[in-house]
């Protein structure tokens, strides 16, 4: 069996983040295909949230490497403030020496034959830089989402550094990988001597984990609950025009907004949500939730009566990870987002139509009205959900280190 070095720094305990799952399926699933995985992630301290429940999740064959690290905001500031070189480009960039160290140990003791590294940390791709370019062995860099957008790092030197990371992982990584077909065909489009080396790797849902969890029981009895599960960012999940529709369904059809609750589970900015409740006067309509595990998340939205995706126009060539495991809970999905974005794209490809511009009060109001009226209208079709498996994905990543 050949072994992959793995670097990812969203990786159990941390808590927080679906991101997390990208890593923890490959690790899991990859022994399958032929490929033994050592992970070198960070040392716990550096997050700023973390949970036990998906420790046991990581296959006890699975060698982990927690190389020092610390956060730049919360370890390394002085009354809040920090120089902001010690944040570029990233807050945990300290992971970077310790990494390096800890990886060049791994690579003469457990004689890997290939590097995988994992954005959106963008540290983590120096370190598979660094480790390939002293090692030789060959590198696949997996960017997800794109690196430097427009207006996207805000700060010009964090801008800056964002750039010179992508434009050295394109050109050395063997294999560079995006979750979206929109965003590989940008990178192909601004590197096209890399252009055959740019490959879509989606994300998806574990079947195994699913299997094991257990719907859980109405949210709130007699009412239609609609869950959006994980962080709500104020610009590119900007929930204000969904509220906006809750306030004119409550007004135009009150027999349908009285029996409708929106359930937000960690979104994280609590006092957004708290303030637009209010500004709009559907406190009733509102409910913001704690974080919990993320078995008991799933159970969660296998309980609920529909599922909600909010993505604005400003991230089309993303796709939320927990669309894939809303395909997979077989619940009626609510998709705020350009029609003209991938998320839309994958609801389409995956059978499902109920999809509206986030930003756009008047179709939000009109589609909740038709999903709550029959929500069996936008269920994914089998199809669709047998083909946004995990365990297919990790198969497509074997055969990339395959091929190299």
């Amino acid at each position: 069996m050949k072994r992959l070095l793995m670097i990812a720094y969203h990786f159990p305990p941390i808590q927080g983040s679906s991101g997390v799952q990208r890593t923890l399926r490959f690790a899991r699933y990859l022994p399958a295909y032929g490929w033994e995985p050592i992970v070198l992630t960070a040392h716990p301290r550096a997050y700023e949230n973390t949970t036990d429940d998906q420790l046991g999740d990581i296959p006890p064959n699975v060698k982990v490497i927690r190389a020092q690290a610390w956060d730049t905001a919360r370890h390394l500031s002085i009354a809040g403030r920090y120089p902001g070189f010690l944040a570029r480009p990233d807050r945990w960039q300290s992971w970077w020496f310790s990494a390096v160290l800890a990886g060049m140990r791994s690579i003469r003791e457990d004689k890997p034959h290939a590097i995988w590294s994992t954005y959106p940390i963008a540290t983590a791709h120096q370190i598979g830089a660094t480790l390939h370019r002293r090692s030789a062995l060959p590198w696949v860099a997996d960017f997800r989402d794109p690196m430097a957008q427009d207006g996207y790092p805000v700060d010009p030197a964090t801008w800056r550094s964002f750039a010179k990371i992508e434009a050295h992982a394109i050109e050395q990584a063997a294999i560079s990988t995006f979750t979206t077909p929109s965003a590989a065909q940008l990178y192909r489009n601004r590197y096209p001597k890399r252009a055959d080396r740019i490959v879509l790797l989606e994300n998806g849902y574990d079947e195994e984990t699913f299997a094991d969890a257990q719907a859980a029981g109405p949210l709130n009895a007699g009412k239609f609950t609609v869950l959006h599960s994980g962080i709500v960012y104020p610009s590119e999940r900007d929930p204000t025009q969904l509220f906006a529709a809750l306030a004119a369904l409550k007004k135009q059809e009150p027999s349908i907004a009285q029996h409708v609750i929106v359930r937000f589970r960690a979104p994280v900015h609590t006092a957004l949500l708290e303030d637009l409740a209010a500004r709009y006067e559907v406190e009733d309509l509102i409910q913001i939730a704690v974080p919990v595990g993320y078995r008991e998340a799933l159970s969660e939205m296998l309980g609920a009566d529909a599922l909600l995706i909010l993505q604005a126009s400003n991230c089309n060539t993303q796709v939320p990870a927990k669309l894939y495991e809303y395909l997979r809970a077989r619940k009626p999905i609510l998709a705020l987002t350009d029609p003209v974005g991938d998320t839309a794209a994958c609801c389409r490809q995956a059978g499902i139509d109920t999809i509206a511009p986030l930003d756009d009060e008047g179709a939000i109001a009109e589609l909740l009205s038709r999903i709550i009226s029959n929500p069996t209208g936008s269920l994914a079709s089998e199809a669709g959900i047998a083909a946004a498996s995990r365990k297919g994905r990790t198969k497509q990543l074997a055969d990339l280190f395959n091929q190299l």
